[in-house]
């Protein structure tokens, strides 16, 4: 059973245990931590309703700054442990704030930057189950939900094994169905606006908007089309 000091992805975990009304035994089940742990850490955190995973890991911070404490050795490098220490775990961090902000849950934001951070860029269900500490419902909900955007693909390992995978295509992948959504909607817009009629303030407005969108489309387009070409010509011989 892993030792050392709850991490900010523990402290992530247990805020989102303590949201979806699992009891301490089943948080800690998914931390692979002894319940102790788990109700110690919620208790000098303010409770269960007011416990805050970026104030629990500040208070602890502060903890681990004042004289006197005894400085636990590194953990190893290697496997689990190694995504955990810095500056790994800062990046993802980093990673997984900004992608949440950008309106990706929170299970999804961590699967990305957890598989952004990786040497492969793969890991298997088993592998980000381990990683992230959460259920392997939980990671194939969110993993699904990054399939789905294009962000991540999915590979069949045989049996009921699968592994996730960020490519170097990602971020062009992502624009084109970003190209596809906006056409959509500069589409319905344009029809909403001749049903309402161009001449009426709502119909002038979502005609305006609808221009504005295939403005922003066509742009999104060519940007990813240039970037497409010039990819190529770098990788001919």
């Amino acid at each position: 059973m892993p030792g050392g000091r709850l991490t900010r992805l523990d402290r992530e975990c247990i805020a989102e245990g303590l949201a979806a009304g699992l009891d301490y035994a089943e948080i800690a089940r998914q931390l692979d931590r002894p319940t102790s742990t788990v109700s110690r850490e919620v208790a000098r955190n303010g409770g269960p309703r007011r416990y805050r995973a970026d104030r629990a890991q500040r208070a602890a911070q502060q903890r681990a700054r004042r004289p006197g404490r005894n400085r636990r050795s590194a953990e190893s490098s290697t496997g689990t442990q190694a995504f955990e220490q810095a500056p790994v775990a800062d990046v993802i961090t980093r990673l997984t704030d900004l992608f949440i902000r950008s309106g990706e849950p929170s299970t999804a934001s961590r699967i990305l930057a957890v598989l952004l951070t990786t040497d492969s860029g793969a890991l298997t269900t088993a592998e980000l189950t381990r990683r992230l500490r959460i259920s392997p419902a939980s990671i194939s909900v969110a993993a699904t939900r990054l399939v789905n955007q294009g962000l991540i693909h999915r590979e069949h390992e045989g049996g009921r094994r699968y592994c996730y995978v960020v490519d170097e295509n990602v971020w062009l992948r992502s624009t084109l169905g970003a190209v596809h959504t906006t056409e959509v909607l500069s589409a319905i817009t344009h029809e909403s606006a001749d049903l309402l009629g161009v001449t009426t303030p709502a119909g002038l407005r979502l005609s305006e908007m609808s221009l504005y969108l295939d403005h922003l489309a066509r742009s999104l387009q060519n940007t990813a089309e240039s970037w497409r070409t010039r990819v190529t010509a770098e990788n001919e011989p």
